[in-house]
C-alpha cells in the first residue's frame, strides 16, 4: 500500500471547494509520457495553477501503473524546483471496475473516477457506492458519473449521448457518498465530438457545435447546491493545430470541439474540474508532423519531442489563464 501523501500529492476536497467559491474550474489533464507530465507542471508553475494529473486505462496499458506513479512522485519534486509547490492530484480517468480503482488507490492515487453509466441506474449506485466506501478508508476522494458522453477516446466510446438526468442527481450522490459528479449536457469524447450533421457553418466554413445545455447544469445546481460537478470530453480542438497537422500530412476532416467561451461559462459555475485530453493530443501530434516534414532528415527523438513539449505548456498556459480561470489560484 502506497498513500499519495507520501507522494506530495493532495485529492480534490480542499482544491474544488476552492474552486467553486473563486469561479473557476481546476484543469485535468491526460498524461502518458514524461514529455506530457513536463508540459503540464511548467504550464501549471508559470501560471500557478492547481492542478489534475490523469491516468486513463489507455495510459496504464501504455506506460505503467508504477512508472506514472512515480512519474506522479516526480511531479511534485519537479514543481518544487520550478520554484512553486503547487497543489497536485493523480486521479484515474473512467475506472471500468471496483478492482481497477482499488489498485489504484493502493498504488498511490489521490483521486479516482468509477464509471458506472454504463450500468442500469441501480447498479450504478452500487458499484460506486463500493468504491467510495473502500476509498475514503484512505481520504482519496471519488468522481462518479450520471449520463453517457458519446464519442470515443482510449477505450471509452459510445455512439450515442444521453444527457444527465437531474432528478436523479440527489439521490446517487446521497446513496453513493460521491465527491464530486461528472454529468452529460453536450459534450463528447475525442477529437470528433460532432457529426457535420449536427452542426452549423460559420461565414468561414467552420463547423459550429450546438451549445451545451446550461439549462440542464442549473437544474442540477438547484437539485444539489454546492456539489463538485465535473465535465468530461471538454477539448475545444483548436483549428490551428488541425490545419497543421492536415498540411503536414495528417487527415483530420470535420473535427470539431467544445468551444472555449462555452467552457468559461461552466467553469463560472458549479463545475470545478474540466478535462481536457485531445488538445494535447492534437498539439503534440502537429507539432512533430511539422518538423518531420520539414526536417526530414531528423531523428534524434529529442528534437521534435522538446519542441512538442513546449507547444504542450503554451497550450495548457492558454487554458488556464483564459478558459478554466485556474491561473493564480495555487496557492489560494
Amino acid at each position: 500500500m502506497v498513500s499519495y501523501k507520501e507522494l506530495g500529492l493532495v485529492n480534490t476536497k480542499d482544491i474544488f471547494a476552492k474552486a467553486m467559491k473563486g469561479h473557476y474550474a481546476i484543469p485535468a489533464y491526460n498524461f502518458n509520457n514524461m514529455e506530457q507530465m513536463q508540459a503540464i507542471i511548467m504550464a501549471c508553475v508559470e501560471t500557478k495553477s492547481p492542478v489534475i494529473l490523469q491516468v486513463s486505462k489507455g495510459a496504464r496499458d501504455y506506460a505503467n501503473i508504477n512508472i506514472l506513479r512515480n512519474m506522479a512522485r516526480g511531479a511534485t519534486e519537479y514543481a518544487k524546483e520550478l520554484g512553486c509547490e503547487i497543489p497536485i492530484v493523480l486521479h484515474l480517468d473512467h475506472g471500468d471496475s471496483f478492482e481497477t480503482c482499488k489498485q489504484c488507490i493502493d498504488n498511490g492515487f489521490s483521486s479516482v473516477m468509477i464509471d458506472g453509466s454504463h450500468f442500469p441506474y441501480e447498479e450504478n449506485i452500487e458499484i460506486t457506492r463500493k468504491v467510495v466506501e473502500y476509498a475514503h478508508q484512505y481520504d482519496v476522494t471519488v468522481e462518479g458519473e450520471l449520463g453517457v458522453l458519446a464519442g470515443i477516446e482510449d477505450e471509452v466510446s459510445s455512439a450515442v449521448s444521453h444527457y444527465t438526468r437531474p432528478e436523479e442527481v440527489e439521490d446517487f450522490s446521497s446513496r453513493t457518498g460521491v465527491d464530486s459528479l461528472a454529468i452529460s449536457i453536450g459534450t463528447s469524447h475525442g477529437a470528433y465530438k460532432f457529426t457535420a450533421a449536427q452542426c452549423t457553418r460559420n461565414a468561414d466554413g467552420i463547423l459550429v457545435p450546438p451549445p451545451l445545455r446550461f439549462d440542464i447544469l442549473e437544474e442540477i445546481e438547484k437539485k444539489i447546491p454546492g456539489f463538485p460537478i465535473v465535465l468530461h470530453g471538454s477539448s475545444s480542438v483548436p483549428q490551428e493545430y488541425v490545419k497543421m497537422i492536415n498540411e503536414h500530412g495528417g487527415k483530420l476532416a470535420d473535427s470539431v470541439g467544445i468551444p472555449e467561451e462555452q467552457l468559461r461559462k461552466a467553469a463560472k459555475s458549479a463545475v470545478c474540474k474540466i478535462n481536457i485530453d485531445s488538445d494535447g493530443r492534437l498539439a503534440m501530434t502537429a507539432t512533430i508532423r511539422r518538423i518531420f516534414d520539414e526536417k526530414p532528415s531528423e531523428f534524434d527523438p529529442r528534437k521534435y519531442l522538446g519542441p512538442a513539449r513546449e507547444a504542450l505548456k503554451e497550450m495548457y498556459k492558454h487554458k488556464n489563464i483564459d478558459v478554466l480561470g485556474s491561473a493564480g489560484h495555487a496557492l489560494d
